[in-house]
């Protein structure tokens, strides 16, 4: 074996090792995110029940690692009736959404089920954000060395977008303002990212993220007890 393939061999064994390892930490932080979040799933479950019936859950396909589609997981936010035929982007004011759905929307309590996505193998607690085939599309011209990352429930671009929705102009069709404009700036942010991703940087984000969500649904909170 010549020295090159010999060095090609130790880097891809020391990648697997490495993909192992986070493998085993995302089945650890989840198991014990979901026993400490049950009775926030309960509660979330049962006032999305008493404000819009069944179904709980919203499921979606979404592009994963290397382009494989798998169905996704969220708490509802919209009305049952709405089906899926409607825009894939959620926007400010959106009339789809349920009271529950708006409040669940700015604490991102909505993607609790996605924990289940990250138990599965789908996911990874942190990656970058999964797509809609809708915009599968905009995967090129470089953009589709993001799919090589196994997508994740916490990232950057999680962080940093997590008021996506107020950014969209009302002068603009919304997708075409997300696939020329937000996309592309996610994508970058993601490109230079996760390539040189580190078990601390990682850590790093979903403490930022949890943070975030704490301010938030303090914030919610404290807003929808003010309005009473």
């Amino acid at each position: 074996m010549t020295v090159p393939e010999t060095a090609s061999g130790y880097a891809a064994q020391s990648r697997s090792s490495h993909l192992d390892v986070r493998r085993a930490i995302d089945m650890l932080c989840v198991g014990l995110a979901m026993t400490l979040l049950s009775p926030v799933f309960v509660i979330v479950a049962l006032v999305i029940w008493l404000e819009s019936g069944r179904p709980i859950l919203f499921s979606q396909l979404r592009l994963g690692q290397h382009g494989e589609p798998f169905r996704m997981y969220k708490f509802r936010k919209f009305w049952p009736n709405c089906g899926n035929d409607g825009s894939p982007l959620t926007l400010v004011s959106d009339e789809r959404m349920t009271t529950v759905g708006r409040l669940l929307a700015a604490t991102k309590l909505d993607e609790l089920p996605q924990l289940w996505n990250v138990l599965r193998g789908d996911m990874s607690l942190v990656g970058p954000r999964p797509e809609s085939l809708s915009f599968s599309d905009c995967y090129r011209d470089g953009f589709e060395r993001v799919l090589e990352h196994k997508p994740g429930v916490f990232g950057p671009c999680q962080v940093l977008f997590r008021h996506e929705s107020r950014l969209y102009p009302t002068d603009a069709p919304a997708a075409d303002f997300y696939r020329e404009v937000l996309f592309p700036a996610k994508a970058r942010i993601d490109l230079a990212y996760f390539p040189r991703r580190t078990l601390a940087s990682d850590f790093g984000w979903i403490a930022r993220a949890a943070h975030v969500i704490a301010v938030e649904c303090w914030t919610a909170l404290r807003r929808k007890h003010r309005s009473k």
